[in-house]
């Protein structure tokens, strides 16, 4: 029989070929793993702080905050949607008091918020549980400090925990988001408790705790 010659350029480019097929293949490789490796080097753990003066004293501050029903009139992320349900569960203003929300927006989603501690007058823990669309647990915390008689300094905070390999996401200032969220909650804390007709409310249930002592 007659032997077959494959042409020389023939075997060439198909070994061109081949190499450029592998490659394409370790380049894409590469590619996909350099997030993975990156996030092996940024921290999981990340917070936020946000603090604002209020011309309000401290008691009537602190009684307002120690609701968490109140928090949906100033946080951002208590915002209106018409697709929310809300549920609540134990005495609001008390430890144990469950607030629990859950929606079809997949950016509102589902989760819990929880009334962990409380320090009458100071302090105020809350335990963050969003289990829908990306659970995680956070820790955050409102303080109360009198800086005069009619003046409060009242900071916000949050922190909490991005596993592997999510917290690659914290290179795109996700604090700094939070810490915007923040803010915006305490300046529409502020506007809320300085409302004259707040404070007037607030004056009527002064006189009218003081005149039911009276009569006790």
């Amino acid at each position: 029989m007659r032997a077959l010659h494959v042409p020389a350029r023939l075997l060439l480019t198909g070994k061109l070929r081949y190499i450029s097929s592998m490659l394409i293949l370790v380049i894409g490789l590469i590619l996909i793993a350099i997030p993975f490796v990156v996030a092996l080097f940024v921290p999981k753990d990340y917070s936020a702080e946000s603090e604002i003066v209020i011309d309000r004293p401290n008691p009537v501050v602190f009684d307002y905050l120690k609701y968490l029903k109140n928090h949906e009139s100033f946080s951002k992320w208590g915002k209106p949607d018409a697709h929310i349900i809300k549920q609540y569960f134990g005495t609001d203003g008390t430890v144990g008091f469950v607030s629990s929300w859950e929606s079809t927006d997949k950016q509102v989603g589902k989760g819990q918020q929880e009334i962990r501690k409380i320090a009458i007058g100071k302090r105020i823990d809350l335990e963050l549980r969003i289990l829908k669309p990306y659970p995680s647990v956070a820790k955050v915390y409102l303080t109360t400090d009198p800086v005069a008689r009619n003046q409060t300094i009242v900071v916000w905070g949050f922190s909490s925990r991005m596993h592997y390999p999510m917290n690659l996401l914290l290179l795109f200032n996700i604090k700094k988001m939070i810490q915007k969220d923040l803010s915006q909650g305490l300046e529409n804390l502020k506007a809320e408790l300085e409302k004259e007709e707040y404070a007037r409310r607030t004056r009527d249930q002064v006189n009218r705790a003081s005149d039911d002592r009276s009569k006790g």
